[in-house]
């Protein structure tokens, strides 16, 4: 009968068969035929995960259009009832699906950065499907991006691992991963009760619970990835409760996920949250990556170094590309009166976001009526 030692040592054994590391050596160029073929399965999840994304962008200008249209209309219907917006919704659904394949083909800090290719995708998109205005900082944002992406491909961990269950519980029961759910649960308590209990809803405090519950997210999402396409290639998964335990962490964290990230967006523009949500995302799965899955284990400090620079060009990308973007093509609401016979023509009043009022007069004084009828001055 074989011992917890015994069980261990296979599962060490395991792991080392799973792992192969890159070695220097002739032909390592990223251009190399050596290069291309080390990284095949690599290039796979990192297809996956571009084209998953890429299929995101398209599907929320697809819902952005489809809302459009509803407004334009004079009785418009629930958006829920428009065939276009459940078109959307069916891509998103798709292009997630390619972003969770991509997590069973390579490592954790390869795939998560690359979500910057769905914001700078959608300002594409936008531009020629909603005729939105191509600006300057778009340009530069996507070019950082590319660039950045450009880099963290060629120098993201170049480690490859199958993931079976055996390895997913050798890692679930590891003091690394041990000591960092300790202290993510503690630091995780402390801003849910600042939050709830103290009525602080500082961006920062909501999308730090976000990355820390998307940090989850990635591990149990790269686990059961991970183990269904092990299973295909190899050795059932399935059937282990490691696979099941997994893949109710990642339900659980994506639902909470969503509650803390929609009370972001009702608080704060959109052109805060996606840039601050994805440098705060991506730190997070980083860091999940390097302890759970010890993807940076043995890697060289330069390529540490042009990893995080990559990583620093797609963060800032994403911020030029969503600056300003939601207050550019805001547009200002207003009453109009119309020709009113015998009456003095006030063509807009300008709702006054400032004030407690109603709104100002388009003349530009500070006048306003307070709800008696009596003119006062603000």
């Amino acid at each position: 009968m074989a011992g917890p030692g015994d069980a261990a040592s296979a599962a060490l054994d395991e792991l080392s068969l799973n792992f192969s590391y890159w070695v220097p050596g002739a032909g390592n160029g990223s251009l190399s035929g050596a290069w291309y073929r080390r990284n095949q399965i690599h290039l796979l999840g990192v297809l996956l995960a571009i084209l998953g994304n890429l299929i995101i962008s398209i599907s929320l200008n697809i819902q952005k259009y489809s809302h459009l249209q509803l407004a334009q209309q004079e009785y418009p219907r629930p958006y829920f009832k428009s065939v276009l917006w459940w078109a959307g919704i069916l891509l998103m659904a798709v292009g997630e699906t390619g972003n969770f394949a991509a997590y069973g083909f390579a490592p954790i800090t390869l795939i998560a950065p690359l979500g910057c290719m769905s914001v700078t995708g959608s300002a594409i998109i936008s531009v020629t499907f909603l005729k939105e205005n191509l600006r300057a900082s778009d340009l530069l944002g996507t070019t950082l991006a590319f660039a950045g992406t450009y880099l963290l491909v060629n120098f993201a961990p170049n480690i490859t691992q199958a993931i079976s269950a055996r390895t997913v519980q050798y890692y679930f029961v590891g003091w690394q991963f041990l000591v960092y759910v300790i202290l993510e649960i503690l630091i995780f308590c402390i801003l849910l009760y600042c939050y709830k209990r103290k009525g602080m809803k500082h961006i920062v405090i909501l999308l730090t619970l976000v990355a820390l519950l998307a940090s989850l997210t990635v591990i149990s999402v790269k686990a059961v990835s991970g183990m269904i396409t092990f299973s295909m290639t190899d050795k059932m998964q399935l059937t282990y409760p490691i696979f099941y335990i997994m893949f109710i962490i990642m339900i659980a964290s994506c639902v909470f996920q969503v509650k803390f990230l929609n009370q972001a967006t009702k608080l704060y523009n959109t052109t805060t949250v996606v840039p601050v949500n994805h440098i705060f995302f991506t730190t997070s799965a980083i860091i999940a990556g390097i302890i759970f899955y010890q993807e940076f284990f043995g890697a060289a400090f330069l390529t540490i170094f042009i990893y995080l620079f990559g990583c620093f060009l797609s963060f800032l990308g994403v911020f030029l590309v969503t600056r300003n973007r939601e207050k550019e093509h805001l547009q200002q609401s207003y009453i109009d009166f119309g020709n009113i016979p015998g009456k003095q023509m006030l063509d807009k009043i300008q709702p006054d976001s400032n004030s407690l009022s109603y709104g100002t007069l388009p003349d530009g004084s500070n006048s306003t009526k307070s709800p008696s009828g009596e003119k006062k001055e603000v």
